[in-house]
């Protein structure tokens, strides 16, 4: 399944789109389902190269300006239009064939994530959710750097919490030396809502625009702030939450819980898969969406 008109470019700093999750030795992890064992999350040690790199121009250049004006840009969704199922197969001209350690397609993570969900038993919402939460990442076809598609999720306009990994790179953000956005609220004021907080530019936030009419809220904010691991996993940036917020983060962690740890199972049988997620995709997204 490839895109004849999809761009070729390198990938940049990142073997690998998925590397970020997925880039330190395994250590022991707890409260997560008993099938995941490790964690590929720690970031403490054994941190390859690449990924180090990968946040150091994260940090650097993911600013209040940079952020509304990747909005202003793709908020709109004129790039184009295309079904679902269409954007999973444009998505999957997305792989790198140098990557000597996995030869997984982006289908294949999408179908694996919502394989560990229907086998929970999760309701038809949650597993399309599992399905689609990665294909805002069609961003890097659409010519976006790494470092704006993929990587934790941060506030900007206001603090860097230093529970954000590799928070020493914010020191080279232009937003660092700007007072008023280095305040515990920043542009914000206290309890005004996740929604209403600019969360550094990536495939969760331009996603959510995409597809934000179609799903039920809990959904919406799995694919909103799967990648916002300051919140969900450390706690912080309370302050800028309602009581609705914090509900919903709970989804998040339930969500993620089946994102990031399926990703060592078994590859699924797409061809044998690919009529079941066919008919789910066309119950929640029977028209084509822009992009």
């Amino acid at each position: 399944m490839s895109d004849p008109n999809a761009p070729t470019k390198p990938l940049g700093p990142l073997v690998d789109l998925d590397e970020w999750e997925t880039a330190f030795e395994p250590a022991g992890h707890s409260g997560e389902p008993a099938s995941a064992k490790t964690t590929f999350r720690d970031y403490r040690k054994n941190v390859r190269p690449g990924v180090r790199e990968f946040y150091r121009l994260n940090h650097t250049h993911q600013t209040l300006d940079f952020v509304l004006a990747k909005k202003r840009e793709y908020l709109p969704r004129k790039k184009r239009v295309m079904t679902v199922w269409e954007a999973m197969e444009f998505l999957n001209t997305l792989i790198d064939d140098s990557d000597p350690d996995t030869d997984l397609s982006q289908i294949e993570h999408l179908m694996q994530t919502a394989e560990a969900i229907r086998r929970a038993g999760h309701p038809r919402w949650f597993i399309v959710t599992g399905l689609i939460h990665d294909l805002g990442k069609v961003l890097c076809l659409f010519g976006e750097p790494q470092w704006a598609v993929v990587g934790d999720t941060f506030p900007v306009g206001c603090r860097y919490s230093d529970k954000i990994v590799f928070a020493e790179f914010f020191e080279a953000n232009p937003d660092s030396s700007v007072p008023a956005y280095q305040t515990a609220c920043g542009i914000y004021s206290e309890a005004c809502g996740l929604g209403n907080v600019h969360l550094s530019w990536g495939h969760d936030e331009y996603l959510y625009h995409v597809v934000k009419d179609r799903l039920p809220e809990e959904a919406l904010a799995m694919i909103r702030y799967h990648s916002f691991y300051a919140a969900h996993r450390e706690g912080e940036y309370t302050h800028l939450m309602t009581g609705r917020d914090k509900a919903l983060l709970e989804w998040v962690r339930k969500f993620n819980s089946f994102d990031l740890y399926s990703k060592g199972e078994d590859r699924p049988d797409v061809a044998a898969l690919t009529p079941y997620y066919k008919d789910l995709v066309t119950e929640f997204f029977p028209q084509p969406l822009a992009w």
